[in-house]
């Protein structure tokens, strides 16, 4: 199944023959697309990230640091924590996505990020 960290490399055969036939596809069609996949798999991913990023233009981005000050949770109060307001572009219209991450969320999705800027360039 497609994940973040995917951007990174590409799908191997057998992982999209495994997707296909969880996904309810008999195994001799699944074995077909696998052998597709194997002579087409760079030109598909490509044509894959053009359609995706088409379709989910991030068009701004808004974000506040705070720390919580007091909370009915043991440990909870004094934590950082990082709220995201992402403006993405859905075909012709414009939708907010609001986001609130703890530090290691918000390093953890910066490296992906970081990650799949380097994978675009390189297909660029």
């Amino acid at each position: 199944m497609f994940t973040p960290g995917a951007l990174k490399r590409s799908l191997s055969a057998e992982e999209v023959r495994a997707d296909l036939i969880t996904l309810g596809l008999s195994e001799e069609k699944a074995r077909y697309f696998e052998e597709q996949w194997k002579g087409n798999s760079p030109t598909l991913s490509r044509l894959a990230v053009g359609q995706t990023l088409m379709v989910n233009q991030l068009i701004d981005m808004e974000w506040k640091f705070g720390v919580t000050a007091g909370s009915s949770e043991l440990g909870k109060a004094g934590s950082i924590f990082l709220q995201l307001k992402l403006v993405v572009k859905k075909g012709s219209q414009t939708e907010p996505v609001y986001l609130e991450l703890t530090l290691p969320q918000f390093y953890s999705f910066l490296h992906e990020m970081e990650r799949i800027k380097a994978s675009l360039e390189s297909l660029s």
